[in-house]
């Protein structure tokens, strides 16, 4: 070693380093073979699983000391969800999982069990419960549609063709009756006149008013809609309803549509949520929803956040410990552990530093 002098400073040491022999290269060799060895023996057999379940206990301990905020960077988080949202529902990986499912639903399950089974009524009751308590909502939803032209349109040809249908049926009970038809018949005949002459004072009104006739038609079909709602036998009709499906028996969508039909839904909603999800409006979203998930459980360590989940540690290990196994096994017997293993460990027993420090 020389010692080199600077102006005006401390003597400052010049390490040369030793010519690497031919033998110390060798046992770097020696010495990562042993190593990889060793890992190898620790993956392998009955030693796989006290490994696999100290280096999670381990992991689960340290988990114990930090904040999920401190462990992980909210910015990143924000950048992956974004980039997920962007990429992954376009991915050919979630058509094929989409057509599985679309394809497990058409044919549905192979022993058709009854819907009762699957659904408590209990918490059917409940559900209808909280949905009839949403009727306010509901009362100012359909209250915007009054400012739609088309769709007051549509509520008076909804709310004509009801009454037409109720003068038809009066008819026909009528008739039954002496004498009642042939009073029944002058009082529609009657009507209609009224009806053609008022019919073009509708068109008018149609075409240079429609706003005030089809608010008129939207608002009495909207009293209609929300006063059978607040009916109290209504929430018992739906119930009865619900008794009478949950009878039926849980089969696949193959009973009641063709599959290209069902499989032209599919990929309309498919493409509507990829498009949508990849808007920066979603993205923001996502980024909104990360703020909140770290506002509420940032301050959470790992193990805090998985008992409120309620999932056990000890459940959460040995599930790891459980599927480890195979996924090592099949690595050990194409040789891809052993190579990933020396890939990892040779740069450091061939790099410089462990040359001169073995030479």
């Amino acid at each position: 070693m020389d010692h080199v002098a600077h102006d005006g400073g401390p003597a400052a040491v010049a390490y040369r380093s030793p010519v690497p022999s031919s033998r110390s290269q060798s046992l770097a060799e020696q010495l990562l073979d042993a190593q990889v060895r060793h890992h190898l023996g620790e993956l392998s057999g009955d030693r796989l699983a006290a490994t696999l379940s100290a280096g999670v206990g381990e992991l689960r301990d340290a988990g114990e000391r930090r904040r999920l905020d401190e462990l992980v960077d909210r910015g990143s988080v924000k950048e992956i969800v974004v980039r997920v949202l962007g990429t992954v529902p376009a991915s050919p990986a979630v058509r094929d999982i989409v057509d599985l499912v679309t394809t497990l639903v058409y044919d549905g399950p192979r022993t058709p069990y009854p819907v009762g089974d699957l659904v408590d009524r209990a918490h059917v009751e409940s559900l209808v419960d909280a949905l009839l308590r949403l009727t306010p909502v509901l009362e100012r939803a359909l209250d915007r549609l009054t400012a739609s032209p088309l769709v007051g349109t549509t509520a008076s040809r909804f709310m004509g063709r009801i009454v037409g249908e109720v003068l038809q049926a009066n008819r026909a009970v009528a008739g039954k009756v002496p004498g009642l038809g042939t009073l029944m018949s002058f009082g529609t005949s009657a009507a209609s006149k009224m009806m053609g002459a008022a019919d073009k004072q509708f068109e008018g009104l149609i075409n240079d008013t429609v706003g005030k006739g089809g608010t008129f038609a939207v608002r009495r079909l909207n009293r209609i809609v929300l006063e059978t709602l607040r009916d109290p036998t209504t929430r018992d009709a739906v119930l009865q309803v619900w008794d009478l499906l949950a009878k039926e028996k849980v089969v696949g969508l193959s009973r009641y549509a063709g599959r290209a039909e069902v499989d032209g839904v599919v990929e309309a909603v498919q493409q509507l949520l990829v498009a949508s999800l990849s808007d920066q409006h979603v993205a923001e979203l996502g980024e909104v929803v990360v703020d909140a998930f770290f506002d509420r459980f940032g301050a959470l360590t790992p193990i805090e956040l998985l008992d409120r989940l309620a999932l056990s540690r000890d459940d959460v290990v040995a599930d790891l410990v459980r599927l480890a196994p195979g996924i090592v096994e099949a690595l050990r017997e194409t040789g891809d552990l052993e190579r990933i293993l020396r890939a990892r460990l040779a740069p450091f027993y061939r790099s410089a530093e462990v040359r001169d420090l073995l030479a």
